[in-house]
């Protein structure tokens, strides 16, 4: 098979990377993870209840508060909250997502699930507590997700961004895969192979920027940690699956590239993997 050309987006960051993709029109970005929910949900990192919890401190949420929810996906972050009593208007724009978000939350009678895009939704004006994004605000376009966010907020109402980046490897075991990218599949940006830290934060300060600056929101809070998780080989592979840069390769080079990671992975670590993760927030109030 012929070596990819590799684009421009090999050394951009996360969030760059997103926001290509992130560009598509409505109809694209609707579609874009259809293919992939069912397995969105099996193995994308939860977000750790320390992380939501402390987010919700400072957000200063009244028991029962109303949130509003941009791209819910398949409700990974909706169950935690909807299990502390919290009622969530969660809106998901893909419909294989939206479904699978119905299922999750059958059981929790606060929770309405509407297959729609924030910018597709009919505004509410000053009703929300809370309005929560998590791993999906930069998909939205900045010009809409400020303003509409905030008119949707009561007078104290707060934005709460919660973030998961990749699970990624540690750098001894990203050594023995580099080589695989760059023969098989170089387009694929460094983010879901081996970033630095330093990197994510960088584009997490960025966000705390742009919410300040956006003249709708004060007092931005932002805080991380770094989680530890196992994946099973085969979860690792999916999870790949589920980022915007495996999708996108076509689908001979995106088996031939799982194929020989599987094989080098297996060899050196078996059928088990030690990733980790950065969990974050921003928390915000309304001006």
């Amino acid at each position: 098979m012929g070596k990819e050309k590799r684009g421009d987006i090999s050394n951009k960051t996360w969030t760059e990377v997103v926001k290509d993709y992130a560009g598509k029109d409505l109809g694209e970005r609707k579609n874009w993870y259809g293919s992939v929910a069912e397995a969105y949900n099996r193995v994308r990192p939860r977000y750790p209840q320390p992380v939501i919890e402390r987010a919700i401190q400072l957000a200063q949420l009244p028991p029962k508060a109303k949130i509003l929810e941009l791209g819910c996906g398949p409700a990974i972050a909706t169950v935690p909250l909807a299990q502390l009593g919290f009622s969530l208007l969660s809106l998901e724009p893909n419909r294989e997502a939206s479904d699978l978000a119905k299922l999750n939350c059958a059981e929790y009678p606060n929770v309405e699930v509407q297959n729609l895009a924030f910018e597709e939704w009919e505004l509410k004006r000053d009703y929300f507590d809370a309005v929560l994004a998590a791993t999906s605000w930069h998909w939205i376009d900045p010009a809409i997700a400020y303003v509409k966010s905030a008119a949707a907020l009561k007078a104290k109402g707060s934005l709460i961004l919660l973030w998961n980046t990749p699970p990624q490897l540690d750098q001894e075991t990203y050594q023995l895969v580099d080589e695989i990218y760059e023969v098989l599949a170089p387009s694929i940006p460094l983010y879901p192979r081996h970033e630095g830290r330093a990197n994510h934060q960088a584009d997490f300060m960025k966000f705390s920027e742009m919410i300040s600056d956006s003249g709708y929101f004060k007092n931005v809070n932002y805080e991380s940690a770094i989680y530890q998780v196992n994946y099973s080989l085969d979860d690792y592979l999916l999870l790949l699956s589920t980022l915007s840069p495996y999708i996108a390769l076509a689908e001979e080079v995106r088996t031939s590239l799982f194929t020989k990671l599987r094989e080098v992975l297996h060899k050196n670590h078996g059928d088990r993997l030690k990733l980790s993760f950065i969990s974050a927030f921003h928390v915000a109030h309304k001006i």
